[in-house]
């Protein structure tokens, strides 16, 4: 049986019967999943006319695409129209937006924090900003950045009003889920949320960045947000200690396979300014950070120490102390880039 990045790259070439493009050049993969413990091949598919005659025999040949030669022991496909919201969505290709994914390869070295700053300090810098917390199954965001987690309201026309702070609009699975309980989607019900984040929530028109806080290492959510937005540029975080930067450019070299491009390395947790000598103490090692930019190739944006804001909020902070001053030097660079 093949891997999914394989299974992907097959099913690209596949041509779409009712506009006689490649599902690569339409954009219609969705998603590509594999259900490892029946192996079967789960699928989401966009069509240009999903009623049209020929889709029928669309779905005969790619079953016996799956099945017979690609070794898969089934098929749950789903067939869906084919971008029928994205005018006037972040996803209109007329917008010049700047996606920036931040991804680490495993959770607790600080990605939701670092997102969460970079974009507060991209809004003080004069930009318009908006967050997806596409971090499906652990969700901080809110939590990060203060806000209450509810329902969002909407508009006359459907449309899901995110929330803002720090002028900062943002969009979270949190807002969704009742009573923090745990998400146990499988690949389609992860690709229709993301999707409903990018289509169906009123972002404001004129929005420069979205943030994109990603799910540690990579998995369904990496893979679909490559077929959404395949432009989206990546940060890897990390910490200086080995275990977290052996894992991160592993998620790196995932991003590179599947054409993002990296554009630096951040290492959080770098140093603990000890209040009683005023000299740096590296609790969890050194090097980290600079290891994983040197195997990826890119740069090495900023080293962020360990600290509590001193504007009282647990995890943003002011551009006037010295980590808000670091997340500046970093921000810079990307505008710069």
């Amino acid at each position: 049986m093949v891997s999914k990045e394989e299974l992907r790259a097959r099913l690209e070439t596949i041509i779409d019967p009712t506009c006689n493009k490649t599902l690569k050049e339409t954009g219609g993969l969705k998603h590509v999943g594999i259900d490892d413990e029946v192996g079967r091949a789960v699928l989401v598919i966009a069509l240009e006319k999903k009623d049209n005659d020929e889709v029928k025999q669309f779905k005969i040949n790619l079953t016996k695409l799956i099945k017979l030669d690609l070794g898969f022991s089934g098929l749950k496909l789903e067939i869906e129209e084919l971008n029928p919201k994205e005018k006037g969505t972040v996803l209109d290709k007329e917008k010049q937006i700047r996606y920036i994914g931040i991804a680490s390869g495993k959770g607790g070295v600080g990605k939701s924090t670092v997102a969460a700053n970079i974009a507060v300090t991209l809004a003080k810098l004069g930009h318009k900003v908006g967050i997806i917390d596409a971090d499906i199954y652990g969700p901080s965001i809110p939590n990060v950045m203060g806000i209450e987690v509810k329902l969002p309201k909407g508009t006359k026309d459907e449309k899901v009003l995110p929330y803002a702070k720090y002028n900062v609009e943002v969009i979270s699975t949190a807002f969704f889920v009742e009573d923090n309980a745990p998400l146990m989607w499988r690949g389609p019900m992860l690709n229709r949320m993301l999707s409903h984040f990018f289509y169906d929530v009123k972002w404001n028109d004129k929005i420069e960045f979205i943030i994109v806080d990603l799910p540690p290492g990579t998995g369904d959510v990496a893979l679909d947000i490559q077929a959404l937005i395949p432009q989206c540029e990546m940060i890897v975080v990390t910490t200086p200690h080995p275990t977290a930067s052996n894992i991160a450019v592993k998620a790196g070299y995932g991003a590179k396979k599947l054409n993002h491009e990296i554009i630096g390395v951040i290492e959080n947790m770098s140093y603990f300014i000890n209040p009683v000598n005023g000299q740096k103490e590296n609790i969890f090692g050194t090097g980290g950070g600079e290891e994983v930019a040197s195997k990826l190739g890119v740069p090495l944006l900023g080293q962020l120490p360990i600290g509590q804001p001193k504007s009282g909020h647990q995890s943003i902070y002011s551009l006037e102390e010295p980590i808000g001053h670091e997340y500046l030097k970093i921000v810079n660079q990307l505008i710069k880039k």
